[in-house]
């Protein structure tokens, strides 16, 4: 079996920002310059930092924290199903704005929990740094049993998400997603997610490489980085709501 299991035998991945652009014709058909990993490197480099000055935005003018919301899942969206050849267009548009949405969530979380932001920030990037060392040293190999259980555990988190969000409609939620709830077994969910998400970057490290290994058109380069922050943000969301449900006990 390939080391690199994280796409499947049919060319394709199953992490959805990655199922549209690791098509197994787009690299076949192309005969530019092709991906690499430092340039894959360099652009997640460019939509960090893009990120964090779209952080800053957003912690001092926190009335943009659901605009950025909105445009950046609407330039997800468009990036993973409608054009991830353009993704050097719109990733860096994502990132800044998902970065003000960040700044001004993190905002929120720092008034009510101080140091909570330096703490996240700490985590996510500890996290991301460690899981890299691993993978690239093969403790954590991505095999097909591995890949089934993280996309699995990943579905059944956005399915929970989804139904939280429309209660929502109605009044209410699920209480163990809230922030503010310190029980144990709110907690235990949230590590959980947490968890999952950090996993998921092995993932997205190997759809990088497997990408780079085959030679894929050298927009992908931008589409990998996209797909690699579109992780970081969640997992540092997630990381977010586990401090401050620790904070709250």
């Amino acid at each position: 079996m390939s080391r690199h299991s994280a796409i499947n035998r049919f060319g394709r991945s199953t992490n959805p920002a990655f199922s549209r652009g690791f098509d197994s014709t787009s690299y076949e058909a192309s005969m530019g310059e092709k991906m690499t990993l430092d340039g894959a490197v360099n652009k997640t480099g460019i939509l960090l930092a893009l990120c964090f000055s779209g952080a800053v935005i957003g912690w001092n003018i926190p009335a943009l924290i659901w605009p950025g919301a909105i445009v950046g899942f609407i330039l997800a969206m468009v990036t993973i199903f409608r054009n991830p050849a353009k993704a050097g267009s719109t990733a860096p548009l994502y990132a800044l704005a998902q970065g003000t949405f960040l700044g001004g969530i993190t905002l929120m979380y720092e008034s009510a929990f101080d140091g909570i932001a330096i703490q996240a920030i700490g985590l996510t990037f500890g996290i991301l740094a460690s899981l890299l060392m691993c993978y690239k040293s093969g403790l954590i190999k991505p095999t097909e049993n591995f890949k089934l259980m993280v996309v699995a555990g990943i579905g059944g988190i956005f399915l929970l998400y989804l139904v939280s969000f429309i209660m929502s409609f109605f009044g209410s939620g699920i209480s163990l997603l809230s922030p503010t709830d310190g029980s144990l077994m709110s907690i235990g969910l949230s590590l959980g997610i947490v968890c999952f998400a950090s996993l998921s970057l092995v993932l997205d490290f190997d759809f990088i490489e497997e990408g780079a290994d085959k030679g894929m058109p050298k927009h992908m380069e931008w589409y990998g980085a996209f797909s690699l922050m579109v992780t970081l943000i969640w997992l540092y969301l997630e990381i977010l709501r586990l401090l401050a449900k620790m904070r709250s006990r």
